[in-house]
């Protein structure tokens, strides 16, 4: 599986822009609702493959129609909020290709746990110091 691991970060790793990142900052309006998937996670070890999956599929993430914005953060517990426009948005992510691989390799070798919650943001407001 290692082979195949490799192979897949490699293609991706390719087309990632250098100072590719995933934003923390959110700049969505609430017309009509949007959706979000809350993804937490706990990881098995420190695996370098794991970040270069993670920026691989934020870049894959961008590319899909419906997708809105990203956040995340990581310490013991990882964090990741990703925004979509609409329900079936977020069911062609889970589904695919290269996500569904991702998906797979996460089971078998990253993570020890994880959680997925879909909501529906209804509201949604900030407050931002110094503004």
């Amino acid at each position: 599986m290692k082979s195949a691991t490799s192979t897949f970060l490699k293609t991706w790793t390719n087309r990632l822009s250098k100072d590719s990142q995933i934003s923390g900052e959110i700049s969505i309006t609430v017309a009509d609702g949007y959706y979000a998937v809350i993804f937490t996670s706990t990881l098995s070890d420190n695996d370098p493959a794991y970040d270069a999956m993670a920026k691989a599929m934020y870049k894959l993430a961008q590319q899909q129609p419906g997708f809105l914005h990203m956040e995340t953060a990581r310490s013991e517990l990882g964090i990741t909020v990703s925004y979509w426009q609409s329900l079936q948005a977020i069911e062609a992510w889970k589904q695919a290709s290269e996500h569904v691989v991702a998906q797979k390799l996460g089971q078998e070798q990253w993570y020890k746990s994880y959680t997925v919650r879909i909501c529906k943001v209804e509201r949604q407001y900030s407050f931002e110091a110094g503004a």
